[in-house]
């Protein structure tokens, strides 16, 4: 695969990628140019240069956990990445809150501030944890046009377009590319519905990937619909011929009809994505779109690989990938809890004290659950806190120079006197030479 240098004039504006290696070398070395950015490698012109560049699109496989993104001109793949997006923000937040609440709780004589807050939200507002994960989108693609001159954006903002099942006589662009777009849209939302497992509740299929396939409940001989109401997913081995017949399951689930599951909108792409689309020269397009292209050329299902064909690629020579992952930028605890361990007698495993808790929510009500507290076995560790006194320099996932080698660092040990090392090392602070902090959207 091609590899690439990135170039940013003096004005720090994206100029084209290149791959003369050699050049890049010796403008480093006469100081006419200085590295800007470690993966992708980047760099910065000391000099006065023209700016031409191509039409480059920028494809983004959008998601809650992982974005996968594809730029590319008109014969090649620029730049694919995925990012690994940080997750347990509702955790921390349920966390502080129950700190906040114990710590109130001691201030008996602390004064009502009930009325001091504001009940109602502003126009727009996200919940933090869909908030953050915008956040991120919107700083991602912002961190891509810092190094590449990227024109147009197209962003894949869900599985399937509702509006097309709704009324399958919407036309346009993205409705021309044949007589089974229509039936791919359609698929993936019942796959989608159906959380891609058969739904037959005896099914016996103990393959790891069963095949999937769509159900008419009533048959389109006995003038069954193609609408969603009457569609589920079972697996190859429940969809035969045989249990088509009359006194089977399929057939008599034409009257007795199975429960389906209900398709909740509120779901991350369709809160957030008229904000993804809203941003400047974006389009949007669908999963069930990229899928069919995917499928037609080939290529293997990832996050970087939805992005390639969302933005355009076909037969484009193609880059290595890129991974990044989001890390929190600050833990801003300073009191730490935690539980004593105890050996679980029904599973033998060490499981958390308050997993096996005497089941009661408040200390006015009788018990009002299953009492586990029988099921400690031997305790394994006390319980206890911990108090953050100071902040050290280093953190984790931080990169380091340490005797002419880039180290990661796994943490601080000894109160500061030492850093561990991914080399199995631990040598004085003093030693080491920061490269690049972990915080952030960092490659790995």
């Amino acid at each position: 695969m091609n590899v690439k240098v990135h170039v940013l004039d003096k004005s720090g504006k994206a100029l084209m990628p290149t791959k003369r290696f050699g050049k890049v070398r010796r403008m480093l070395k006469q100081k006419k140019a200085k590295v800007v950015q470690r993966k992708p490698f980047t760099i910065q012109l000391l000099f006065e240069t023209t700016t031409h560049t191509q039409d480059l699109t920028l494809g983004i496989d959008s998601g809650y956990k992982y974005i996968g993104v594809s730029v590319v001109s008109e014969k090649e793949e620029l730049l694919s990445a995925e990012l690994e997006l940080l997750d347990g923000v509702k955790k921390r937040l349920k966390e502080r809150s129950d700190y906040r609440k114990q710590r109130r709780s001691r201030k008996r004589h602390r004064e009502p501030r009930f009325d001091n807050r504001i009940t109602s939200k502003k126009k727009g507002w996200f919940a933090p944890t869909v908030q953050h994960k915008l956040d991120t989108h919107i700083r991602f693609i912002d961190m891509l046009k810092g190094i590449l001159p990227i024109s147009k954006t197209i962003i894949e903002v869900a599985n399937f377009d509702i509006q097309k099942i709704k009324n399958p006589e919407i036309t346009g662009k993205q409705y021309q590319e044949g007589e089974m777009m229509g039936f791919w849209n359609l698929r993936e939302y019942i796959l989608h519905r159906d959380k891609h497992t058969c739904q037959n509740p005896d099914c016996k299929n103990n393959e790891a990937h069963p095949i999937l396939e769509i159900h008419h409940i009533v048959f389109r001989d006995n003038e069954g619909t193609d609408a969603p109401s009457n569609l589920i997913t079972l697996c190859n081995k429940c969809h035969t011929s045989a249990n088509h017949k009359k006194g089977k399951y399929l057939y008599e689930w034409q009257t007795k009809k199975p429960k389906l599951n209900k398709f909740r909108d509120a779901t991350f792409m369709s809160t957030v994505r008229f904000r993804l689309v809203n941003l400047k020269d974006v389009t949007h397009t669908y999963g069930y779109i990229t899928k069919n292209n995917r499928i037609r050329l080939g290529i293997k299902k990832t996050h970087y690989n939805d992005a390639f064909v969302i933005a355009g690629g076909t037969e484009h020579k193609r880059v290595k990938p890129i991974f990044f992952k989001q890390s929190r930028s600050n833990n801003r605890s300073l009191q730490k809890f935690y539980d004593a361990k105890y050996i679980d007698l029904r599973t033998g495993k060490k499981v958390a004290a308050a997993e096996l808790h005497c089941g009661r929510t408040r200390r006015s009500k009788n018990t009002n659950g299953e009492n586990l507290k029988g099921f400690r076995g031997q305790k394994i560790s006390k319980g206890r806190k911990t108090i953050r006194k100071q902040r050290y320099f280093y953190q984790p996932n931080d990169l380091v120079y340490f005797e002419g080698n880039l180290c990661k660092v796994i943490g601080t040990m000894n109160k500061g006197k030492s850093v561990k090392l991914d080399n199995k090392k631990n040598p004085d602070p003093k030693k080491l030479k920061p490269c690049k902090y972990g915080k952030g959207i960092v490659a790995i």
